[in-house]
């Protein structure tokens, strides 16, 4: 429940800011009197779309931390933390990244990394993961992890929301100016796009929305096998990863919060499986083994 409040809370807070900036920026008045403005309509739409995803990058590290109480390990208290410090660390400068924060949080086995910048990064892993996985197993995780620093997935990703949320906006807006002026055509005192094009805006948006997150699950489950491979390049050998892969087949992963989902080391597949943001784990061990 916390976590499905802040989720709400950081997006309603997102898209109050970048309203107050439209509106100052003058790009939300596209609709005039001679009809749209598709100038002030697209950088409407980008501002939106791309601001939106760039706000929450930039917030994914404090959010993340904060949604799931992982604790930045700072000084070691134990073997196990100096462990994955050094861990984290040898792979960090394999993968050619600066030292990204290390952190353990309680849960169901799972990991994660986020951060804006390849040298501004978090890799997170649950206590679950610790105990449920030999020590190889748990390399190869936090391999993947630094895979997905070092390849840039997380501004990739960002950047692709953003593209498919100016284009969802965008269209949208269109669409419903037209459907508007379709069901207006014969009003005489036709001052504007009224019920029509706001219940076409929001249809719209549902359905483009759906398709675009289509989209995304797609290039999120190919960054999920580029991430394997690099682990794999990282620890030079596949079968740690493979080994770490069945050991998650077999487990019930933990839940991450949303906006934080497609940077675990597993995700659900199944009847949805094309809104996936993972691959199913048999394709991904197959992949490694065809390397």
């Amino acid at each position: 429940m916390k976590r499905t409040l802040l989720f709400i809370a950081t997006n309603l807070g997102i898209m109050l800011v970048l309203g107050i900036t439209a509106s100052l920026l003058g790009v939300n008045r596209f609709l005039t009197s001679n009809g749209l403005d598709l100038t002030k309509l697209l950088m409407f739409a980008g501002l939106m779309g791309f601001g939106g995803a760039f706000i929450s990058l930039l917030l994914s590290k404090p959010i993340a931390k904060w949604s799931t109480k992982a604790r930045v390990i700072t000084q070691p208290s134990n073997s196990t933390e100096q462990w994955l410090l050094n861990t984290v660390a040898a792979q960090a400068q394999r993968a050619g990244i600066g030292m990204p924060e290390v952190a353990i949080y309680e849960g169901e086995p799972n990991a994660f990394a986020t951060g804006a910048t390849r040298n501004s990064s978090l890799v997170a892993v649950s206590t679950g993961l610790l105990q449920s996985m030999t020590e190889q197993e748990v390399e190869a995780v936090l391999a993947h992890e630094v895979a997905h620093i070092a390849n840039g997935d997380m501004v990739t990703l960002t950047l692709i929301q953003g593209v498919v949320n100016t284009f969802v906006i965008f269209i949208a807006r269109i669409v419903g100016y037209f459907v508007d002026g379709m069901l207006r055509k014969n009003d005489e005192e036709n001052t504007g796009p009224g019920i029509g094009y706001m219940v076409t805006v929001i249809v719209c948006e549902i359905v483009f929305g759906i398709l675009a997150s289509i989209i995304v699950a797609w290039f999120s489950r190919q960054r999920e096998f580029r991430a394997d491979r690099g682990a794999a390049n990282i620890m030079g050998q596949s079968q740690p990863m493979v080994a770490a892969l069945r050991r998650l087949g077999g487990m019930a992963e933990g839940e991450l919060p949303k906006n934080m989902s497609a940077f675990g080391i597993s995700g659900k597949g199944g009847a949805m499986a094309l809104f996936s943001s993972h691959p199913p784990i048999e394709e991904r061990i197959a992949a490694l083994q065809a390397r």
